[in-house]
């Protein structure tokens, strides 16, 4: 009769073990997943910092550039050193992930980068003048590049009585009026659907001010709809003059055009003061791409906006 208690006893003990030995277990695994994940985000953070003073350095490179062809004084054109873009290389070298090991050890790491004129474009914000209202000739070419590129031309006039609006709105404190778009994919503030945007994001920017369009890095469609009656076989044909010897003056573009009325600054230029600077970082299966608007101001390129897209590489379209 006594050997149960006994028995009893050392179940009870051999199961308050077990239970101390579970408990150990698991709260010395949690721990340990604690500490791999800690270390896990401050190897993300550190590759993200790195990452970004990479493509900084990019830009600045970019900014050097777009400097010394100011120096030159030469027209801006697509045959000058910035218009190359910067090839794909390896900079594993920049992105050892522990002192102790060799640079071999690291992560592949790649950098390309390219400065495109953002003034090749047609910049929406020239459809305004200072006081808010549609300017009629510039709408009328916006008109004009809409119908090229297979839009409606009713797209040009949502898209200039949207920005009236909210320009006016913005001015006046309305509080019903649309929010004025800083980009392009903003115009979907103003009604305009994703597909059109698509359709004329390679013809269109949208800049802090009025500028002309260069006649030295824009395409056929836009030359097109900014010089009124120019059809698009002589602007190819402008193209092609271009890239044997770039326009520099404007009376150099006019005297291709002899019979369509005089051109203005405020249509065309043969120089550009805004530019766009993309660095794309390619780490493994992840790329980072920093997309940088700059003014060129003399000799000082002052950036204007910059933002950062991280996407997987197997999701690349």
């Amino acid at each position: 009769m006594r050997r149960r208690p006994v028995q009893a006893q050392r179940g009870a003990a051999l199961l308050t073990a077990l239970i101390i030995v579970t408990l150990v277990v698991t709260l010395a695994a949690s721990m340990i997943w604690q500490q791999w994940r800690a270390v896990q985000v401050e190897a993300a953070e550190r590759a993200r910092m790195q990452s970004a003073w990479i493509l900084l350095g990019a830009l600045d490179w970019a900014r050097l550039i777009l400097r010394e062809d100011a120096r030159s004084g030469r027209p801006t054109a697509l045959t000058e050193p910035w218009a190359t873009p910067l090839a794909e290389a390896r900079l594993s070298t920049f992105l050892a992930a522990d002192r102790d090991r060799s640079a071999e050890d690291g992560p592949d790491a790649f950098l390309s980068g390219v400065i495109t004129d953002a003034q090749a474009r047609y910049n929406l914000a020239s459809l305004l003048d200072p006081a808010g209202k549609i300017v009629p000739a510039e709408l009328d070419a916006l008109q004009r590049l809409c119908q090229t590129v297979g839009l409606s031309s009713d797209v040009a006039q949502r898209i200039a009585a949207g920005m009236r609006d909210a320009q006016l709105g913005a001015s006046q404190g309305s509080g019903s009026a649309p929010l004025r778009p800083r980009r392009l994919a903003q115009l979907t503030w103003l009604g305009i659907d994703a597909g059109t945007i698509a359709a004329l994001e390679p013809y269109v920017t949208l800049l802090p001010v009025p500028t002309p369009v260069n006649a030295n890095t824009a395409s056929r469609e836009v030359l097109a709809a900014v010089i009124k009656g120019l059809d698009l076989a002589t602007a190819e044909r402008l193209v092609q003059l271009r890239t044997r010897d770039p326009f520099k003056t404007l009376a150099a573009v006019q005297a291709q055009v002899p019979g369509l009325g005089p051109l203005t600054a405020q249509q065309v230029s043969v120089t550009s003061s805004f530019f766009e600077v993309r660095g794309r970082l390619r780490l493994e299966d992840r790329a980072l791409e920093q997309r940088s608007l700059v003014e060129r101001r003399g000799l000082d390129v002052l950036v204007l906006q910059r933002e950062q897209v991280s996407t997987l590489e197997g999701l690349r379209s």
